[in-house]
């Protein structure tokens, strides 16, 4: 199992850090990999789910927010707090703790605010605790 930080420090991603997540749930699209975007709120996740109509016109990412009945057929399944969904190969975390049971591969996006780092590296060492393979990149 593996843990991959992604540390925000281009500025069109700073501008709008959920633009990255659109990116990845992209690339998750089209190697055909079931993912779930763990959001911080239902807001988070409306916003997430009018953005990845929008954000690149030559794509279409089959997402939905969760929730439905028909949950398993969309590839990206976006979830607000307090839906309870299975778990998928890779999972998007833009929560402030860890996900229960993350699938094989968990994308964390941590904010290039410095105040929101401590929260990261909590995370980092429970993904260390639970025997996780971690790395950082700088997006």
């Amino acid at each position: 199992m593996r843990a991959d930080f992604y540390l925000i420090d281009k500025p069109h991603f700073r501008e709008q850090p959920l633009r990255l997540v659109c990116e990845f749930a992209k690339k998750a699209c089209s190697a055909h990999e079931p993912t779930l975007i763990l959001c911080r709120d239902y807001a988070q996740a409306e916003t997430l789910d009018d953005l990845l109509w929008a954000f690149d016109d030559d794509a279409f990412i089959p997402h939905q927010l969760a929730g439905d009945d028909d949950d398993m057929e969309a590839t990206v399944l976006i979830v607000p707090p307090g839906i309870d969904t299975l778990p998928r190969p890779l999972t998007i975390n833009l929560r402030d703790e860890c996900p229960r049971e993350p699938g094989q591969r968990v994308l964390e996006i941590v904010s290039a605010d410095p105040s929101a780092r401590d929260g990261s590296r909590r995370r980092w060492r429970e993904y260390q605790r639970r025997n996780f393979q971690t790395s950082k990149h700088d997006v």
